[in-house]
């Protein structure tokens, strides 16, 4: 049977149907999808972690237990998870293991654009980079044959483009894969220096296999036409080059990204006249070919940023340009902002007031910084806001004016280590825990907090505020942030105190489904002053025309923070007005 999937899903159901056992990852767009889709099959134990590093530890060690194991993260991720992904790739595997790493070319959800290709060369681990849907399911079955076959892990490098889009793939029967004896192997997976060296010796070896392996596969293969032009190209860029040049270039696609086929790139260029290589982000494949001696162009032309297209290939190798449709008139600006009744709205409109320091973290919340809320001072990474905050403070001293804010899963995700720095260190930062019941910005994922998993079993709820307290913090508080004068008072209280303490604001993500909305709010015909104070707060929902402000009935959920914020009462609720 033939079907479209997302590349995401298909390499969920390449996974199923090569016998994977076990399964963690952390949520990250672009790779969430994958566990979502993998969680449909029962026959596969799948999971949400708290963070990138626990699933593959985990993973690693189904692997080592003797199943077919993977996990996934987005690039970023992979930054998380480097400490055991390096080690792993000493110990090798019991039954194959896959990583999958998303990049996200472009910055669509992301806080940097690197490339995970440096990781694969830095660990000496092999990766494969598939270009469409077909290829993410074929791809996880080339995967898991290498890694058994040369005892490794396998990186599998996604991409937005890849993972987001549909192509045709054709499903097969699930293999029943036994799990492998386990044996007590200390020199193999115990990693102590006398036992790494030896190890390190052996990853020598197995690149050096690889890398004549990498010359035969069929993962890398040539496309010949035109010998004008030769392309070297992989993943998605060979979607955009393909489109673009159609049969008037060569073409090297490369399945395997590292290592790389150094005698087959010779002979490639060796019959074309003029060779470019295509490949987004880093010059990583253009710079092993020059180090080969290979004359070649690429990030001279195409540059370092952001991701490629069709349109952008042929106008620069074949100098034609496309047609483009024009639009008369400016295009609407519309930036993103908060949903109608988001529960972290009321907290940013409070510390802005305040005139706040706010070390903010990546999530929803993380558009507090943007107009007109603009709350927030720093970003940089998951669970960054607490650390960063303590040294923040350690610098300035007791200044009685700045706070971190985290949500809900990025606190269990790395924010409490953080917490506890500062306990242990004596710190006397004010952090903000943003409890919403939900890992909000991937889409509504469960996390420990949530007493759910990702199966939807119903598991004991790790309680936030416990954990607080039992990291030393005896200032543990729950607010309602829509309660805005509640708030502000306790997040006064809390800066007066000259120590740690935690100001956890709790209120449902107002896109679950079991929340309920309440009836809409309006603007009094004639009452309105527009003062447009309520415009500070940043609402979808609220306009402003030259008579008065106006709120969107069909978007409005019926917070009534708007209410409270107009000082002439020109603001009510609709189901009030039908009593």
């Amino acid at each position: 049977m033939k079907r479209l999937m997302l590349g995401n899903e298909a390499v969920a159901r390449g996974l199923f149907e090569c016998g994977c056992r076990v399964a963690s990852a952390y949520p990250g767009t672009p790779s969430t999808e994958i566990m979502e889709y993998l969680s449909g099959y029962p026959e596969v134990y799948a999971e949400w972690a708290p963070n990138e590093k626990v699933a593959m530890e985990t993973a690693i060690g189904a692997s080592i237990a003797g199943a077919r194991a993977f996990c996934a993260m987005k690039h970023v991720g992979l930054n998380v998870a480097a400490d055991p992904l390096f080690t792993s790739s000493y110990t090798g595997v019991g039954g194959g293991l896959i990583i999958a790493v998303a990049d996200d070319q472009g910055l669509h959800s992301s806080q940097n654009e690197q490339d995970s290709r440096h990781y694969a060369v830095a660990a000496k681990l092999p990766m494969l980079e598939p270009a469409d849907s077909a290829e993410c399911s074929a791809f996880v079955e080339a995967a898991y044959a290498i890694s058994e076959q040369f005892d490794t892990p396998v990186l599998l490098r996604l991409s937005t483009r890849v993972s987001h889009s549909q192509s045709v793939v054709e499903e097969k029967e699930r293999m029943e894969i036994p799990l492998k004896d386990y044996k007590k192997d200390p020199a193999k997976y115990v990693m102590m220096p006398g036992n790494a060296r030896v190890r390190h010796h052996l990853v020598e070896e197995r690149t050096a296999l690889l890398s004549a392996f990498a010359e035969e596969s069929g993962l890398n293969s040539v496309e010949w036409n035109s010998k004008k032009i030769g392309i070297i190209t992989a993943g998605i860029a060979y979607q955009y080059a393909r489109e673009a040049l159609g049969d008037k270039a060569s073409y090297l696609k490369l399945g395997m990204v590292n290592p790389l086929p150094a005698k087959k790139i010779l002979a490639f260029a060796a019959e074309v006249e003029e060779l470019y290589v295509i490949e987004e982000l880093d010059g990583i494949i253009e710079g092993f070919c020059k180090q080969l001696g290979v004359s070649c162009r690429g990030k001279d032309i195409f540059g370092y940023e952001g991701e490629y297209s069709q349109r952008r290939i042929r106008e620069a190798l074949l100098c034609e340009a496309l047609p483009v449709t024009e639009f008369d008139g400016p295009v609407p600006v519309r930036p993103p902002a908060m949903c109608p009744g988001c529960p972290h709205r009321g907290l940013f409109y409070i510390m802005k007031k305040l005139n706040l320091t706010v070390s903010g973290d990546i999530g929803c919340y993380t558009l507090g910084s943007t107009p007109p809320l603009s709350a927030m001072d720093t970003t940089i990474c998951m669970g960054a806001s607490v650390s960063a905050l303590h040294g923040f403070n350690k610098a300035r001293g007791w200044e009685n004016r700045s706070v971190a804010v985290i949500g809900d899963s990025t606190f269990m995700h790395s924010g409490i280590t953080g917490l506890i720095n500062i306990v242990y260190n004596q710190g006397f930062s004010t952090v903000i825990v943003l409890d919403n019941s939900i890992t909000g910005m991937t889409g509504h994922q469960d996390n420990p907090s949530t007493g759910r998993t990702l199966s939807g079993a119903k598991v004991p709820q790790i309680s936030i505020d416990d954990l607080c307290r039992a990291s030393g913090v005896s200032r543990v508080r729950v607010v309602d942030p829509n309660d805005l004068k509640g708030l502000e008072a306790a997040l006064r209280e809390e800066l007066a105190a000259k120590e740690p303490s935690v100001l956890i604001c709790r209120r449902p993500c107002i896109l679950l489904p079991e929340v309920k909305h309440e009836a809409p709010f309006f603007v009094s015909t004639g009452t309105c002053r527009t003062c447009k104070a309520i415009m500070l707060i940043g609402c979808p929902a609220i306009q402003m025309t030259k008579d008065s402000a106006v709120i969107d009935a069909t978007l409005c959920t019926g917070c009534g923070l708007c209410a409270k914020l107009c000082a002439f009462g020109a603001i009510k609720s609709s189901g009030e007005a039908s009593k």
